[in-house]
């Protein structure tokens, strides 16, 4: 759906990497990497939106320098654009003065929505589950140790190829947890710390079998 809201992937991509991670710095070979795309493609996405404004280059930082201190590179050449020579030797990072960039954010940060629906629909087909929630990344909570939680009989190829295929959507590592029903009840009964940080956090509950009490479905 973003894909055609914005007609490039490559720029779709670029664009989720910098308005998920606003404080983070990138250079083009890392972007390169990062999406798995061409690096002209890069380059030439990069410079539509530096022009655009949603997007700035920055001083790489020598070796002498503290990363806080890189200074921003003048916007335009002679011919008033950015020179996709020069593009190379920068980093890049997104505006957040750009006027529609708390706009742009809430339509990125919305994805794992969508991710959340699709997850409903497979977990069913990822074996004989008790419990599964979602977690960390998709509650906006940095603290918690996963991403998803499943407890019960997992067929770990099919888990596997829904992790990556979520990973590409949204540009990012997912941190997740298999257990069986027969671990998870002993690691609940010994109130694990590892398991009680997932449990006791913020979460979204997709499948409940186990009807445990005392564990917040928040």
């Amino acid at each position: 759906m973003l894909e055609q809201l914005f007609g490039s992937k490559t720029r779709t991509k670029l664009l989720r990497i910098f308005l998920l991670n606003p404080e983070n710095t990138y250079f083009i070979r890392e972007l390169t990497r990062k999406i798995d795309t061409q690096i002209n493609s890069v380059r030439r996405e990069l410079q539509n939106l530096v022009t655009c404004g949603i997007i700035m280059t920055i001083d790489q930082p020598s070796s002498k320098k503290n990363a806080k201190q890189k200074e921003e590179v003048s916007e335009k050449d002679a011919k008033g654009k950015k020179s996709i020579e020069k593009l190379s030797k920068k980093y890049f990072q997104i505006r957040k003065d750009f006027l529609l960039y708390n706009e742009l954010r809430l339509l990125f940060t919305k994805s794992p929505l969508l991710l959340r629906n699709e997850f409903l629909r497979e977990v069913p087909n990822l074996g004989s589950i008790d419990y599964a929630i979602m977690t960390g990344f998709f509650v906006s909570r940095d603290d918690i140790p996963v991403d998803i939680l499943i407890v019960g009989t997992v067929e770990k190829n099919r888990l596997h190829k829904l992790i990556q295929h979520f990973e590409q959507q949204i540009e990012r590592e997912i941190n997740f947890s298999t257990m069986t029903t027969e671990e998870f009840t002993y690691r609940k009964s010994l109130t694990d710390r590892f398991l009680f940080s997932i449990l006791e956090g913020k979460k979204i509950v997709v499948i409940d079998k186990l009807k445990f009490e005392g564990i917040p479905n928040s």
